[in-house]
């Protein structure tokens, strides 16, 4: 295993294990799980985190939903990342319900579809910013032959029918992520996500559900910093005491 540094999230309520020197979580990854909302999460429900990175996302789902007996599979493309997630698991005691695979999406016949209830995702940002040097960074940020179009593609043919799908991407990428969902999804929810008052948004959330037909609506913005540049109320909330967005 490569060598890693002993991190948490939540307040030291979960541990995750990170590269020393390569792709590390961000605050998304955090956020982005807390749009799970748990009152909509059946019991033995099945849920998949396509790019899973370093585990943050579905380790911060496992800690909110350890007792909904649900199945969490992530599947990533770099095989040391997939190693530590699995670590971090075993560390949290999420070991039984909590898995993760080294899965290249691009590979139709590595992982079977519609079978999963939810579908979250982080997809590499950009297809044309200059590549890190770092190889894992390169590989986590920027697309590798797949662009955010059949990513989320892929994601759609995940799900079950009236499964849900939740993605966080720049905000300039909302007509691409729309138009991927063009009479795939429906009942779509664009959470513009900011840092300040008085600023763009930096960020887009979206939330849809496969095979819906009901209309589109941009819920309140988000913002994450006040003006003194602390973390608002509620991303205190979810960043330090684990509560779902909504």
């Amino acid at each position: 295993m490569q060598p890693y540094t002993n991190d948490y999230l939540l307040d030291k309520k979960v541990k995750i294990f990170q590269p020393q020197d390569g792709y590390r979580a961000s605050t998304d990854a955090v956020f982005l799980s807390s749009l799970l909302d748990e009152k909509k999460v059946k019991q033995n429900a099945k849920i998949l985190d396509v790019g899973s990175g370093t585990g943050a996302i579905s380790l911060c789902l496992a800690s909110r939903l350890k007792d909904k007996n649900v199945e969490i599979l992530g599947i990533d493309i770099q095989n040391d990342l997939v190693e530590l997630s699995n670590f971090s698991s075993q560390e949290n005691g999420f070991a039984s319900f909590l898995k993760y695979q080294n899965i290249d999406i691009r590979d139709k016949l590595a992982i079977k579809g519609g079978k999963f209830d939810f579908v979250i995702t982080n997809p590499p940002y950009s297809d044309h910013d200059m590549p890190s040097p770092n190889k894992s960074k390169k590989i986590a940020h920027n697309h590798q032959d797949f662009d955010l179009t059949g990513w989320i593609s892929f994601c759609l043919r995940m799900l079950k029918p009236k499964g849900v799908i939740l993605l966080i991407n720049r905000a300039e990428a909302i007509n691409e992520i729309i138009n991927a969902m063009q009479n795939k999804a429906g009942n779509i929810q664009i959470l513009p996500i900011y840092s300040k008052l008085g600023q763009d948004a930096k960020r887009v959330a979206v939330i849809a559900e496969k095979t819906s037909k009901a209309i589109t609506k941009i819920l309140p913005p988000f913002y994450i910093h006040n003006e003194d540049s602390s973390y608002t109320d509620k991303a205190k909330a979810i960043l330090r005491r684990g509560k779902g967005y909504f």
